[in-house]
């Protein structure tokens, strides 16, 4: 599954930029906070706005405090998964169920320095695991495949039937390195200029596709 990411997008022209990616499988959207990352980016009424002209089920990845208080809303908007960081939530079972009450796939995302072992034992309440092939917080940054060893554990965990979830690489994903990723494990692919900075993003969405798939 490809999943674009809006972050590359042109913020001015928000709903052309989601009709260029129609061939896509889910439109990825980062929710930054600039507290539990430096960065600010959207939030849930341009979230709702997006979701109204989508013709892609939409990923939201909030990289924010206190998710407990923030996710359901935006599975309440529509969006079919929603994931939060591991390491903002005091209470990470809660926020699976919420979400789920609410319509969404559940998420969890962990950071390029998060052990995946320290999650284990709350995985099974989730949907997607999101690993981190980057720091999070900025797009445009190098793929780090010292973090494909988390992918691959947890496609074995999935493959052995102790869990059942997608798989999920955010990061520098592109023609060079998605392969990568697949090979270890992957089955949803984060990628944002590798799409938006192409000529023709469906090009290079069938593109990445075939590469995965190889």
């Amino acid at each position: 599954m490809i999943a674009p990411s809006l972050l590359s997008a042109d913020f001015a022209r928000l709903a052309d930029e989601v009709q260029r990616v129609t061939d896509a499988d889910w439109l990825h959207v980062d929710v930054m906070d600039a507290h539990f990352v430096p960065n600010l980016t959207l939030g849930l009424p341009v979230v709702q706005a997006i979701q109204a002209v989508s013709p892609v089920p939409l990923d939201c990845h909030l990289m924010i405090d206190a998710p407990e208080r923030w996710a359901p809303g935006y599975a309440e908007a529509g969006a079919r998964n929603v994931t939060v960081h591991a390491e903002a939530c005091t209470d990470p079972r809660a926020v699976a169920r919420d979400l789920k009450a609410a319509g969404a796939l559940a998420g969890l995302a962990i950071k390029p320095g998060t052990p995946l072992e320290a999650y284990l034992d709350v995985l099974p309440e989730f949907d997607t695991l999101l690993v981190m092939t980057v720091e999070p917080g900025f797009g445009g940054q190098s793929f780090m495949p010292e973090v494909l060893p988390k992918v691959r554990e947890a496609r074995r965990l999935v493959e052995s039937g102790h869990l059942q979830l997608f798989v999920e690489v955010d990061g520098g994903i592109n023609a060079d390195t998605i392969e990568q990723a697949a090979e270890a494990g992957a089955d949803v692919f984060v990628a944002g200029s590798a799409v938006y900075g192409a000529d023709d993003p469906a090009r290079a969405i069938a593109a990445l596709r075939a590469l995965a798939a190889r």
